[in-house]
């Protein structure tokens, strides 16, 4: 059971939630401590949670095996959505966000481009529900900075509603 649920976890599938919401295992880490007897290990997992219509969140969970470790990671994901503003199929606007060593650059693109991203990033934005973006990562490529990095990024968004209100000024 825990290798096949690795063997998906390589694959980035993701899996339909009740609620809507869907997940990605995005990264398992293994970590190995050596007792008398051996080596012991634990596993840690990267979650992606969206529903594919404007709401995303990132999670961490640990445990002894890899499917306690994923669920963890899946409710972790769960406490930390957030809403994604769009124009049409993309962002607003260009965007920059960083965590660490990584920096992640956002760029609206036109209809019909797709995800251009990296593996770790892109279930990120797909379960987003952005179907339109160009991404480029600069720095460390380890996959939590560049989750985080990227969802630093996506909660900078603002649309011209938004930012209207803020100013209290009509953009044209």
């Amino acid at each position: 059971m825990a290798f096949q649920k690795r063997q998906d976890a390589r694959r980035n599938e993701s899996y339909e939630d009740e609620g809507g919401m869907e997940d990605s295992v995005v990264q398992i880490y293994r970590c190995a401590k050596v007792v008398k007897g051996g080596r012991r290990f634990s596993f840690a997992a990267l979650v992606v949670v969206g529903d594919r219509n404007g709401q995303v969140g990132i999670g961490y969970g640990k445990a002894n095996e890899v499917p306690n470790a994923v669920e963890k990671g899946k409710s972790d994901a769960m406490k930390n959505l957030i809403r994604v503003p769009m124009r049409g199929s993309s962002i607003p606007h260009e965007v920059v966000g960083r965590s660490g060593a990584s920096q992640v650059v956002l760029v609206p693109a036109s209809e019909g481009t797709g995800v251009i991203a990296g593996k770790k990033i892109r279930p990120l934005f797909e379960l987003a529900g952005v179907h339109d973006l160009l991404t480029k990562a600069y720095g460390s490529t380890s996959p939590k900075n560049l989750l985080k990095a990227g969802m630093r990024a996506l909660k900078k968004l603002r649309t011209t509603q938004t930012v209207e209100t803020l100013r209290g000024v009509k953009v044209s």
